[in-house]
């Protein structure tokens, strides 16, 4: 391996490293503000039903696009062959694709737009994942 080909490999994990952080700062975020609306509604939940809710409920469902997401960076860091650049382009592709938030489009789509609408923390993630993507 050369010394370009071991320094575009760190970049990349590296790059991918972030991108899972922003990915799941964006979550844990989003993952606040349903549990807010969930509690307004049922009452106080504690971390385990919490977690089952994630796990089963409806309302917390489409956030399991970003779970998703943040397992197939995990897979890409975890491979053991390098990282092929179209596969790191179709990644940032589906993540950028991910996060386009609209009032018309399907379940995450307009979950997120409405998150983006309420939340100023949501925004600030949402920021911060589009800006690293957009790095790339």
């Amino acid at each position: 391996m050369t010394s370009k080909t071991l320094l575009q490999r760190i970049d990349q994990q590296q790059f991918l490293r972030n991108l899972r952080n922003k990915f799941l700062n964006l979550h844990s975020t989003l993952l606040d503000t349903e549990r807010i609306a969930y509690e307004q509604v049922s009452g106080r939940v504690s971390s385990a039903e919490l977690l089952q809710l994630v796990i089963d409920h409806e309302q917390f469902a489409w956030l399991h696009k970003i779970s998703e997401l943040v397992v197939q960076i995990d897979e890409m860091l975890a491979a053991d062959e390098p990282i092929l650049p179209e596969s790191l382009q179709k990644l940032i592709a589906d993540a950028q694709r991910l996060i386009v938030p609209s009032e018309l489009g399907n379940v995450f789509a307009r979950k997120y737009y409405a998150a983006l609408q309420r939340e100023p923390d949501v925004v600030l993630a949402h920021a911060a994942v589009s800006q690293l993507l957009a790095s790339k």
